[in-house]
Order: structure tokens, then sequence, then C-alpha cells
């Protein structure tokens, strides 16, 4: 068992699963996978059961009855990384969107800076992402912006999902008073780790677009982190957070 989980929600990731996790177990930095699927129809948790085989004390499978949201993915994920005492907890993207090389600086962050949080940053120091059209760039960069207008926090990508926690961190938020599933996940978070008063560091990556399967994406999601950065900071406010 290593000191280091990399949380991955899959839904329908048949086409990436196998890589991801060939290229997580292959870093000089040893990090055990927790696969958290749900349900997905296209075989991707029989893939994982099968490569379990492989690396049977490094990878790890958790199967859900059905799709119900990034967030609760990831919840599911952080309380089974706690139970099984693993002190740095990452979540990373199933379709290379995250380059898995850069785990070890997220790792380095926390473990050498004492950074409660780090954020694999697509605009610490400029723009860096590949692939996407110019209006997805502009609407997860002014995202940030929002965000940092409506909360006080000074983190240039606030809606990152590229993040490593420090065991305590999570253990002092309460994880089942988490409101938001979707995008606003990601910003509820690093709110939530802001108002705890940790250190919290962003570390530049490149983010490049998925080029196998389907993005998740929907105009929902995007409604609810809108809409849900405003109800964070009036939680905070009414001390109801």
């Amino acid at each position: 068992m290593q000191d280091s989980i990399v949380i991955i929600p899959t839904y329908n990731e048949i086409e990436n699963i196998e890589s991801i996790i060939r290229a997580t177990m292959s870093l000089p930095k040893k990090f055990d996978v927790l696969i958290v699927d749900d349900n997905s129809p296209d075989g991707t948790a029989d893939k994982v059961i099968e490569l379990q085989k492989e690396f049977p004390d490094a990878l790890h499978l958790e199967k859900r009855k059905g799709k119900a949201g990034l967030g609760t993915a990831y919840v599911h994920g952080f309380k089974w990384a706690i139970q099984h005492h693993y002190e740095f907890i990452f979540e990373m993207d199933a379709d290379f969107s995250h380059n898995p090389n850069d785990l070890e600086k997220l790792y380095k962050a926390c473990k050498e800076e004492n950074a409660g949080m780090s954020i694999g940053s697509r605009y610490i120091t400029g723009v860096n992402v590949v692939n996407w059209p110019l209006n997805r760039v502009l609407m997860s960069y002014f995202a940030s912006v929002y965000v940092r207008m409506i909360t006080g926090m000074q983190i240039q990508d606030a809606t990152a999902g590229f993040v490593c926690y420090q065991r305590q961190v999570l253990e002092k938020i309460n994880l089942d008073r988490l409101k938001f599933t979707g995008y606003a996940f990601q910003i509820e978070m690093k709110y939530r780790t802001y108002v705890n008063h940790f250190k919290i560091l962003e570390v530049p990556i490149i983010f490049t677009d998925r080029t196998k399967g389907e993005s998740k994406m929907s105009g929902a999601i995007i409604r609810e982190a809108i809409l849900g950065v405003i109800m964070l900071r009036l939680r905070k406010i009414f001390n109801k957070l």
C-alpha cells in the first residue's frame, strides 16, 4: 500500500481506462488507483477487474448502481480512501485531459510544501489548454474570474478537477454536507478548503481535451455552477456552510 491514491470516476470510459491505469502505474513515484464506476454499460468495470489481476494490491474498484454525478463519485472515493488510511488523495479524469505525469508535482506541493490542497491549474501561468474550442476556454476562464469575485478566493483555476488533498482536509470537511454534484462540486471543495484555512497551491499544468469518448458536460451542470457559487457565499455569510 502506498501513501497516495488516485481516484478516477468513470462512466463509459472503455476507450481510455486501460491506458490511464497503465500510465499511472508506470510512474516512478508509486500511486494506488481507485476506480469509481457508475455501472458503465460499455464494460469499463470489467476491464478494471481484468487489470486487477496484474495490479492486485494497487488497483481498486468501487462499482455503484448507476450514474449519480461526479461529485457523489468523488465523495464515495474520498470516504473509501480515508477508511483505508491514505495520506494523499487525488482527483483525476480518465480521459487524459489530466496528464498522469503531473501527479508527482501535485504530490510534492502537498508533501514538501505542506499544501492542504494542490491544484493542477490551467490558468496560473496564462491559458494552458489544448484542443478546446475558444468558447469553452472563455467559459472556463471567466468562470474562475466569477468565482474569485463572489467568494474572495484568489484561485486562478477554481473549476479545476485535477487535485491533491492531504487527508486532514477531507477529514475536516463534512463530506455529507456537500451540496453539489456537477461542475460546482469542484468549486465547493476549494471553497470549503479555503474557509477552513488550509494552504492551497496551484501547480501549472497543460490541459488537453479528450480525444476518445464523450464529454459529460451539460447545460444543467453549468447552471448549477453559476447559481452554486452565490449559494456557497450566502451560506458562509449566514454561518450555514
